[in-house]
């Protein structure tokens, strides 16, 4: 049951929608918006979907006299069918929900049920001075929104538009009000972060935005960047990674498969032999760098043979984390139109690739046996390790304090470890 305050933002998908979150929720705190409910969609799979509008009736049924406000997106893509929802009392696109004026205007009887624009219309993307976000462990800042790629199986573009970047000055800002607020951990995020300051004066490029923020804000004890296309990262952000202990030693890469003829038929811009050297030459150059990587199981007209493919690459790369997608058919997309692949075909390859991800994060943390490791608490009883291994012990400094601490074991999920 909703407890009864100002407001209540129920959040999907991505860390750039986590970061959006809590800008809804300062502008609505500031136009003194009360009794309402903000659902924040996701659209990456039509589970997602399913899954928002599963929340928005439970939302109504525990909270049945709230405003009901819907964005994110899915309601940017498809406002007309959450609109049409008994529990939905606005809707709102995905540069409306970053403008205050439209909080303000959401108390008011009368005001526009439906307020979702052109999201390619929109050309730049503001910074938003963020003061916190629950524990003082980990902290957003957008760095980037949009993407001007067109993979076949995305819907993405079509809810964030063109990729536009948020000015050095601006981003250096949120990440030193953050510091100074408490918080000891920053990640850069966006939608496609290695596009970063191809929109902006002076060949700034997402390495060089690194380097600034580091220098600008020596007083950051961790920074780290949400996933990365490897194939897009440009020498400063190569540079970086290899000589600044503070920007954290962990990569999520947006890999996708591990099949040239699937990359290809997806509009990748990268082939499998790209993902393989990357891995290669960042281990070189920080032998302590561990990998995540989003992998699509089932993707239409993939063989068993360009499954495999998929499957040695975890090996291939080493990678430990894995985000498992089944391929999810997303209406408008090039790939939806393709010859697809069975259902329950799909479901035992993405149970096979999840499989192959638990086995290599188990050798991981196997490996992490004896070692001392700095933990950022993000409560009495968890924390994260620098390549952000989930550690368990118990502190005394709560959410936001680092430990300097020994590994002991593991329980196949996380290390286990005592303080030094």
């Amino acid at each position: 049951m909703f407890e009864r305050r100002n407001i209540e933002i129920i959040t999907f998908g991505c860390r750039l929608n986590a970061y959006e979150s809590e800008v809804m929720r300062a502008h609505a705190n500031a136009a003194g918006l009360t009794d309402a409910v903000i659902v924040n969609t996701c659209a990456v799979t039509a589970e997602a979907v399913r899954q928002a509008r599963q929340a928005i009736r439970k939302a109504r049924r525990e909270w049945p006299d709230a405003r009901i406000v819907v964005t994110g997106c899915a309601a940017q893509i498809d406002p007309s069918r959450f609109a049409a929802m008994d529990e939905v009392d606005h809707v709102i696109g995905n540069q409306e929900k970053l403008e205050a004026r439209t909080f303000s205007g959401l108390g008011i009887d009368g005001t526009e049920r439906v307020a979702v624009n052109d999201i390619m219309s929109v050309k730049e993307t503001a910074g938003h001075l963020i003061e916190g976000f629950g524990n003082r462990a980990r902290a957003y800042v957008q760095i980037q929104n949009g993407c001007d790629h067109r993979c076949t199986f995305c819907i993405i573009p079509f809810g964030r538009g063109p990729s536009r970047s948020v000015p050095a000055g601006e981003v250096v800002a949120q990440v030193r009000l953050l510091v100074e607020n408490g918080y000891a951990e920053i990640v850069l995020t966006g939608v496609d972060i290695t596009a970063y300051g191809a929109d902006l004066p002076g060949a700034m490029t997402l390495g060089k935005l690194v380097r600034s923020v580091l220098k600008l804000v020596p007083e950051l004890p961790r920074l780290r960047l949400s996933s990365i296309d490897s194939v897009e990262a440009d020498p400063a952000l190569l540079g970086a990674i290899a000589e600044e202990e503070r920007l954290m030693p962990h990569l999520h890469l947006s890999l996708q498969s591990g099949d040239d003829l699937t990359l290809k038929r997806m509009k990748r811009r990268h082939a499998r032999a790209d993902s393989v050297r990357f891995c290669e030459d960042m281990r070189r150059a920080r032998p302590d760098m561990v990998f995540g990587a989003d992998l699509i199981a089932g993707f239409p007209t993939e063989t068993e043979a360009m499954f495999a493919n998929s499957l040695s690459l975890v090996d291939d790369c080493g990678l430990t984390f894995l985000h498992v997608f089944p391929f999810s058919a997303r209406e408008s997309t090039p790939a939806a139109r393709m010859p697809q692949a069975n259902g329950t075909i799909i479901q035992r390859r993405a149970s096979e690739l999840r499989d192959k991800g638990e086995a290599a994060l188990k050798t991981h943390l196997a490996r992490a046996n004896g070692r001392r490791i700095q933990v950022l608490m993000e409560n009495a009883l968890q924390g994260r390790s620098p390549d952000f291994t989930p550690v368990r012990l118990e502190a005394d400094g709560g959410a936001g304090t680092f430990v300097e601490a020994i590994v002991a074991g593991h329980d196949e999920t996380a290390l286990l470890a005592v303080a030094a």
